[in-house]
C-alpha cells in the first residue's frame, strides 16, 4: 500500500495453534468476514497485510502465534446523492442520530441498490455527514438487513463513530428483537451457541455450521404462542454477525415468518405468508460516544407485525 494513501481501519489478530497450517487468505476472510476474500487477496500482494511485521502472500500458510495486521485503505470517495426520504428520528443531536428505520430501506449503497438507502436519506437530513469515517458508508456504525425495521444509530462526526465502533466490537452495546417465528421453541428459553459464516451451498446464505466462522451467541425467551403453529420470542444478541437471529433460529427448527432465504416461505393457514421477515429491533442501549451518559431507545413495533400479531391471536382462538 503507498504511505500516502489513508488507513481507514487496522486489524490486529493472533493466530490460534488450532488454526496453524490454514491458507493465509482463508483463514482472514473466515476471521474478517465484511472483507471479500478477492479484496483480502489484493491486500495481501499490496503489502497491506503484514504476518509478523513482514510482507506475505494469500497461499502462505498460516503459523500458531503469529500476529497478522491488516491495513484497510479508506475507500475513494464516490459520489453519494442527498435524498429527501422520510426519516424517523428517536433522538439526535449534535454527535449522533437514533432511527426508526422501517422494514424495505437499504441502509447503504450497494449492488442493486444505487440510492433510495438510509444513507442517502440522512445526507439530505445530516447536511455535513458526508465523509464521517472515511467509508462509502458515512456515519454508520452497524446495520440492519433491508427487511428488519427498528432502532439504529448512525455517527454525526469522526469521534462519535470511532467511540460507538469501539462499543459495538467491545460488546458493550445491548441489543434487544422481537420476533415471529414458526411452531414454538422447546425449551422456552435458550442460549444458541455456534460459528456463524458463510454457507457452502448457497454464497447468499450464512451458516450455523460453516467449515470456518465467527462465534455468535443468540439469547431467545418465547413470550407469547399462537396454537402451535407460531410463537413471538424475544431475542437478546451478544454479538451481531449477518443474518445471526435468522439464522440462529432457523438452525433450531424456527425460521422467522416471512423470511424469504431461510425461512423455507409456508403459508399460515388461510393467513398466507407475510410480504417480509417479521423480526424488529426493539431496543438499544449504549453510552454517548461524546458525553458518556447512558442510553435506552425503544421502537415500537410496526404496523405489519402488530397486524400480523392479531392475525395470529384471532387464528389461535378459532382453532
Amino acid at each position: 500500500m503507498s504511505a500516502a494513501q489513508d488507513v481507514a481501519a487496522t486489524i490486529e489478530l493472533t493466530v490460534a495453534a488450532a488454526d496453524a497450517g490454514q491458507r493465509l487468505d482463508i483463514w482472514l476472510h473466515a476471521h474478517v468476514p465484511d472483507l471479500s476474500r478477492s479484496r483480502l487477496q489484493a491486500l495481501i500482494r499490496n503489502g497491506s497485510v503484514r504476518v509478523d511485521g513482514a510482507p506475505t502472500r494469500p497461499h502462505a500458510s498460516t503459523q500458531a502465534d503469529a500476529r497478522v495486521t491488516v491495513q484497510v485503505p479508506a475507500a475513494e470517495p464516490v459520489d453519494l446523492t442527498p435524498q429527501n426520504i422520510p426519516l424517523d428520528i428517536l433522538f439526535e443531536d449534535g454527535d449522533i442520530v437514533v432511527l426508526n428505520k422501517p422494514a424495505g430501506l437499504v441502509v447503504h449503497p450497494a449492488v442493486g441498490h444505487p440510492d433510495g438507502t438510509l444513507v442517502n436519506a440522512l445526507l439530505h437530513h445530516c447536511h455535513d455527514l458526508a465523509g464521517v469515517g472515511g467509508e462509502l458508508r458515512p456515519g454508520i456504525v452497524h446495520r440492519l438487513d433491508k427487511d428488519t425495521s427498528g432502532v439504529m444509530v448512525v455517527a454525526k462526526h469522526d469521534r462519535a463513530l470511532q467511540g460507538l465502533v469501539e462499543q459495538f466490537k467491545q460488546g458493550e452495546v445491548q441489543k434487544a428483537y422481537v420476533a415471529l417465528v414458526r411452531g414454538i421453541p422447546d425449551p422456552p428459553a435458550r442460549r444458541i451457541e455456534s460459528l456463524i459464516g458463510r454457507s457452502r451451498q448457497d454464497r447468499k446464505k450464512m451458516s450455523a455450521q460453516p467449515p470456518r466462522g465467527r462465534k455468535s451467541v443468540t439469547h431467545y425467551e418465547v413470550v407469547e404462542t399462537f396454537g402451535c403453529e407460531a410463537a413471538r420470542v424475544d431475542v437478546k444478541i451478544e454479538t451481531g454477525r449477518t443474518h445471526q437471529i435468522r439464522v440462529h433460529m432457523t438452525h433450531i427448527g424456527h425460521p422467522i415468518l416471512g423470511d424469504p432465504l431461510y425461512g423455507r416461505c409456508k403459508a399460515i393457514g388461510d393467513l398466507g405468508i407475510p410480504p417480509r421477515q417479521l423480526l424488529h429491533a426493539r431496543q438499544l442501549s449504549f453510552r454517548h460516544p461524546v458525553c458518556e451518559d447512558p442510553l435506552e431507545f425503544e421502537a415500537p413495533l410496526p404496523a405489519d407485525m402488530v397486524k400480523w400479531i392479531e392475525m395470529l391471536r384471532g387464528r389461535g382462538q378459532n382453532d
